[in-house]
């Protein structure tokens, strides 16, 4: 495995990793959770909306920057963060790894890569977001390992 700076030759196969990794959350667990009018209203262009986020994603000369993981021609998955240079902090966007490479320390090499280059811009602390369902329990479990500490929050919906 290899990691390496984004290209912008990788925005089309890493927007297809995105939408790959977070498909079934919004179309089974979110829309099981809220039902079709919240989904609808909520995210019923989400596809679009992971194409508007790979537009400005890795941007360094604004502190956002995105590594990938490869081996060869494959792409493994990816991190995306950014930093604050005037709160000395950090925070992962957005994070995914093909579902045949999980489990084999593709997210930990991201991370670490992610997390090492924040250190290096001057951050002290970073934070990453993710749900409190149970399709994000994984994610949940791998920030655990990496000794984050999470603080539940709570948000709720209901059709007006």
């Amino acid at each position: 495995m290899n990691l390496r700076p984004f290209r912008s030759s990788d925005r089309e196969p890493l927007l297809a990793l995105t939408i790959a990794t977070f498909g079934p959350f919004y179309e089974e667990s979110f829309r099981s959770i809220v039902g079709d009018a919240i989904m609808a209203n909520q995210h019923g262009a989400w596809r679009a909306d992971y194409r508007d986020m790979w537009r400005g994603l890795h941007d360094p000369r604004n502190h956002r920057h995105v590594v990938v993981a490869e081996d060869g021609d494959a792409l493994l998955g990816f991190a995306a963060w950014r930093t604050d240079p005037d709160r000395r902090s950090g925070e992962i966007d957005i994070i995914a790894v093909a579902v045949a490479r999980r489990r084999r320390h593709v997210g930990t090499a991201l991370c670490a890569h992610a997390f090492a280059a924040m250190r290096q811009a001057g951050a002290e602390v970073v934070s990453i977001g993710t749900g409190g369902d149970p399709f994000h329990e994984p994610a949940r479990a791998f920030y655990d390992r990496l000794g984050m500490t999470a603080l539940p929050l709570v948000r709720y919906y209901r059709s007006l």
